[in-house]
């Protein structure tokens, strides 16, 4: 594991990882941007502009408050999940990262399988959607329990993109069912590896190249591990 890291901090330089990760951030933030406009613009829709109140009466700044407030929460909540929107994000654009990391270290490869663009694209909105699912979820972790907080960040996102990082890389060239048995037997493997990459995700802008890293270190772990 170590010497794949190594292998692939070795490539970080290469063009089509600098492409992908432009990629992944502009859509991450115009995502973000998105989520952010439609939640203000139903707050707008939602809220009266003006709120009767007993003993006190009209009063017209409450839409303006939780207006405000909800602009708080939207910026607390886009960097928390900055990071695992772009490594989900990241998932759309694996197949190139794979391919450069394959290109420079294992020639001479056999064709890959035929995964239809559907499924692809599927495939690669479940890993999204997960990756943002589950960390919504432990946003109430953080809450209830902030002591415990990097340790949750650090062993759930170790064990996403641990284990399907190593899928989606594997289902090129074994389909989905060779990718799952593989990823099966490897299942503590995996998480040790993802682990280490979630790790670094609470450092500001080095962040954002842990997924192309980590995708990079996923294919050398699927050379690894695969049947000969």
């Amino acid at each position: 594991m170590i010497v794949d890291f190594g292998r692939a901090l070795g490539q970080m330089g290469d063009p089509r990882f600098s492409r992908v990760l432009l990629q992944a951030v502009l859509v991450t933030l115009a995502g973000l941007a998105l989520v952010f406009w439609v939640a203000m613009l139903s707050l707008g829709w939602l809220l009266p502009e003006t709120v009767t109140l007993p003993w006190i009466g009209t009063v017209g700044f409450v839409d303006n408050l939780v207006s405000w407030a909800a602009v708080g929460v939207m910026l607390a909540l886009s960097v928390v999940l900055m990071v695992p929107v772009a490594a989900g994000v990241v998932g759309f654009f694996l197949d190139e990262v794979a391919a450069a990391v394959e290109a420079r270290h294992y020639p001479n490869l056999p064709p890959l399988f035929a995964l239809g663009l559907s499924q692809q694209v599927a495939d690669s909105l479940r890993f999204m959607a997960l990756v943002i699912a589950v960390n919504i979820g432990a946003l109430l972790i953080y809450v209830i329990a902030p002591p415990l907080a990097p340790v949750v960040f650090v062993l759930v996102n170790g064990f996403l993109l641990g284990r399907e990082y190593f899928q989606l890389v594997a289902m090129r060239r074994l389909g989905p069912e060779g990718a799952r048995a593989l990823a099966r037997r490897h299942f503590w493997r995996l998480w040790l590896g993802g682990t280490l990459m979630a790790a670094p995700l609470t450092v500001p802008l080095l962040n954002l190249v842990i997924p192309i890293l980590g995708v990079a270190v996923f294919t050398h772990q699927y050379h690894r591990l695969a049947p000969s």
